[in-house]
């Protein structure tokens, strides 16, 4: 994640389902085989779906909380509340939070990619232009997430009662990062905008990363999409298009 990306470009798809958006994530991945994985419904994929998820959720009862590096106290249930709503955890497989998504990006603070170390930096800035003309704000990441979230709970408290984000409810969650996606809420102190798109562009990348980088919590996410990971093998699999591949993934760890 150190390279620059389109995270002002993307878009949540916060009232779709898990499948769509898995069909429209899963197309840029360099799978061998058939991603029809996605949509497959026989009994030994929805057991090892399933049995990701349980190990994922019964890991992250056992294990010792992640203590954040970057995030205040605050912002880091802010992060973990609004990163449950981008993917939620359902019958189709874990959630952002299972995942352990919200260490994953505060792991990214730390590094090059909060910090815009490889980045040019240097005005002038257009907000309005398109995204291929780059990256155009002189935030970067780390500030964008800090004045993000206060300018989210600013928000949520001057239109909620007094409400912080992490106390509405799930449906009002819902709705107020739709709203972000699409231009209705604007914040004083930043581009309510460019925070949900860099948000959600950080989520997706958690979720499918590979669990070096923290996220992706036991490959749950490969295991649900059918994607191998880094299998140096698949010369069995080459004359049989369209045939769902059986094993599990592997990591680049080596770990199965």
């Amino acid at each position: 994640m150190d390279d620059k990306h389109d995270a002002v470009s993307a878009t949540p798809p916060i009232q779709s389902s898990r499948r769509r958006f898995l069909i429209q994530t899963v197309a840029v991945l360099p799978v061998a085989g058939s991603l029809a994985a996605c949509d497959r419904v026989t009994d030994g994929t929805a057991s090892a779906s399933t049995d990701a998820t349980a190990a994922a959720v019964a890991d992250n009862h056992s294990a010792t909380p992640y203590q954040p590096k970057f995030f205040k106290p605050d912002e880091w249930s802010v992060l973990q509340a609004a990163i449950d709503r981008l993917i939620p955890a359902d019958a189709e497989g874990p959630g952002a939070l299972e995942l352990d998504v919200a260490a994953f990006i505060d792991k990214q603070m730390e590094g090059a990619f909060g910090h815009a170390a490889t980045w040019y930096m240097q005005g002038p800035f257009h907000p309005d232009a398109t995204p291929l003309a780059g990256y155009q704000s002189p935030m970067t990441p780390r500030d964008l997430y800090r004045t993000g979230i206060t300018a989210l709970d600013s928000y949520c408290r001057a239109h909620f009662g007094g409400k912080p984000f992490v106390q509405l409810s799930a449906a009002q969650q819902d709705a107020l990062l739709h709203r972000m996606d699409t231009g209705e809420v604007k914040f004083e102190q930043t581009s309510a905008g460019h925070f949900i798109a860099l948000l959600w562009q950080n989520t997706k990348e958690g979720y499918f990363s590979d669990p070096i980088h923290d996220g992706n919590k036991h490959a749950a996410s490969w295991t649900m999409i059918g994607f191998p990971g880094t299998r140096a093998d698949y010369l069995d699999w080459v004359a049989q298009p369209g045939k769902v591949y059986p094993l599990g993934p592997v990591t680049i760890e080596g770990n199965t």
